[in-house]
């Protein structure tokens, strides 16, 4: 549904590519999340592919169009939720949903919204309730909260039932509630209509769920594949043990032969084995075991910190906040 070749942009007086040389793909129905920190270029790839912007270099193709020259036709297969408000402010929330549903061809244009078709007003109420609106909907934009804003422009994005469906922080904003309303709709709708997901987040539970992950740092891809993957790329499973004898236990673990590392508490690395195997191999009398299993924040945090070892310097000049 998504492929993405070497592709690079660089701004306007700047001093190194904002997006230098990055690939991957996303298969049809995929929920497929794209990580990385402040000025890694997740916007910037995000605005690429939904054509907002025009790549330096490279090629992508969505649903087999390509986003240069097949640009309007790849518009129309989208959902886009950015982080920043792009409502007008100068019309209700319903509005901004209604005209953003016949631009796209998906409803005949009726001036008010009761004389919208009745398929159209029943999708406005579902879309609304899941994200928590109630009759605010019909109030103009100008008296929205930041939070209802983003809970609108959610609205907006899915009410075309696009193809692909970009999240560019989608919950930033959301009380937990709605949070889980929305992500419940979501996989539905996947499951449903076979739409894919593409999503930026800084809550890294939410990309826990996505099948692969993508993970870019300074323009460049530094870790790409499923969680489970991802986690395998750098961090260990380990149990932390200790004991009043640490002596005894230090020796054991040497006869043993099981990689430690500490003077106590010790941690152990597992290596493959279990975690019952360890414990059962120790006669040491223990006072301490902690079991370690690494989640995707400490891969994340764990793979981005090598990544920036590896090459120092700043963000781009020119690049958007990933924010």
């Amino acid at each position: 549904m998504i492929q993405v070749e070497n592709l690079v942009k660089r701004y306007r007086r700047a001093e190194r590519n904002a997006v230098d040389g990055i690939g991957f793909e996303v298969r049809a129905g995929e929920f497929f999340a794209l990580l990385g920190p402040n000025g890694a270029g997740k916007t910037t790839t995000i605005s690429i592919l939904t054509t907002t912007l025009t790549p330096t270099a490279g090629t992508a193709t969505i649903d087999g169009l390509d986003i240069v020259r097949h640009a309007s036709e790849v518009r129309r297969r989208v959902g886009i939720i950015f982080q920043r408000p792009s409502l007008d402010r100068n019309l209700t929330g319903e509005e901004n949903v209604r005209f953003h549903a016949v631009l796209y061809g998906v409803y005949p244009y009726a001036p008010t919204y009761r004389l919208m078709p009745a398929a159209y007003r029943e999708q406005v109420g579902e879309l609304a309730g899941i994200v928590g609106l109630g009759p605010e909907i019909f109030e103009p934009i100008r008296t929205y909260s930041g939070g209802m804003s983003r809970k609108l422009e959610i609205v907006r994005s899915l009410i075309h039932r696009p193809r692909v469906l970009f999240l560019d922080e989608p919950t930033s904003g959301l009380d937990s509630p709605s949070r889980r309303g929305l992500w419940a709709y979501l996989e539905r709708v996947r499951r449903e209509s076979n739409t894919t997901i593409l999503l930026t987040t800084h809550y890294l539970e939410e990309a826990e769920q996505a099948d692969r992950i993508c993970i870019i740092d300074r323009g460049r891809v530094v870790s790409y594949g499923t969680p489970s993957e991802i986690k395998a790329d750098l961090v260990e499973d380990y149990v932390l043990v200790d004991t009043r004898d640490r002596v005894e236990l230090r020796a054991e673990l040497g006869r043993l032969g099981l990689p430690y590392s500490g003077d106590g508490p010790f941690r152990v690395e597992l290596d493959g084995r279990s975690t019952h195997a360890v414990l059962k191999a120790i006669d040491t009398p223990l006072s301490l075991v902690q079991t370690h299993t690494p989640s995707l924040e400490d891969a994340y945090l764990g793979i981005v910190g090598r990544a920036a070892e590896d090459e120092a310097g700043d963000a781009p000049i020119g690049e958007p906040t990933d924010a």
